[in-house]
């Protein structure tokens, strides 16, 4: 799943794209570099980000989307909103990624009136204060237990469970201990084996870890993808999406033991 925020103060490519034909070149490259979901955001949850209207959400994505949708991949628009997620469901987009799993008013009802994909997301409180002071009995347990509860709940809205994604929301009410307990432990995450998508890319546990800032957390970013595949997550959302292919491509082929074809390893879109 290749990253494509729309919006002017994301934590790592904000104001990035100034017109809706940037974006949507942006997102071609991803595209041809292996990503399989371009996921379209036009509000920051970065902590401490300020909310934007639906009105305003709906006019940054929907260009993007109707300029994405020709691709061969699937759009998915990262909101909270049932206002936003029913336009962009309407412009083409066939996933919708939110990090409030479904909590906000009508959202439910927008997604079992619908086919597309949904990702469920775990956020303790809200993106202004979801880094202050964030404390679990046990992480493992509260986060599964979160998003077996919200599974259901779509489920008994009306969203067949073979529409349903998980995510544990690395970052987002969590300090870095508690991301790694997440990472280790992604096996236990799932309920009914939903597959499970994680987005470490360029966040502040990749630099705790590392030191740097956003633009210098492209190698520890990967480490984490890679990581979280082999402990068995179907989707990755990055930023690099080429180098992240690249590194799983690797991944791949030495675990699969099939035979090497120069750029015929057949591991980008998987």
């Amino acid at each position: 799943m290749g990253i494509l925020n729309i919006t002017p103060d994301s934590f790592s490519d904000g104001g990035r794209f100034p017109s809706v034909a940037a974006a949507v070149d942006a997102a071609g490259r991803m595209v041809e570099a292996g990503a399989a979901v371009i996921d379209i955001g036009g509000e920051s949850t970065r902590p401490g980000a300020s909310a934007v209207s639906a009105a305003e959400e709906i006019d940054r994505v929907l260009p993007v989307i109707e300029g994405v949708r020709p691709f061969d991949a699937v759009v998915s628009v990262d909101t909270s909103k049932a206002a936003v997620a029913e336009a962009a469901i309407a412009a083409g987009a066939g996933m919708v990624n939110d990090v409030l799993a479904a909590r906000a008013p009508g959202m439910l009802e927008v997604l079992a009136r619908s086919r597309v994909a949904v990702c469920l997301m775990h956020m303790r409180g809200e993106p202004r204060t979801m880094q202050v002071r964030p404390e679990y009995e046990d992480v493992v347990r509260e986060v599964a237990a979160f998003l077996a509860e919200r599974a259901s709940a779509c489920r008994a809205a009306g969203v067949a469970r073979e529409r349903l994604m998980l995510d544990p929301g690395i970052g987002f009410g969590k300090t870095v201990p508690h991301n790694l307990e997440l990472l280790r432990n992604l096996p236990a995450l799932s309920c009914d084996g939903l597959p499970i998508l994680v987005g470490a890319s360029r966040k502040n546990t990749i630099g705790q870890l590392t030191g740097k800032p956003p633009a210098g957390r492209l190698a520890g970013s990967i480490g984490a993808a890679v990581f979280a595949v082999t402990r068995g997550a179907a989707m990755v959302r990055v930023h690099d999406v080429e180098e992240t292919v690249d590194a799983l491509e690797v991944v791949r082929a030495i675990e699969s033991g099939s035979q090497w074809r120069p750029g015929g390893a057949g591991c980008r879109r998987a």
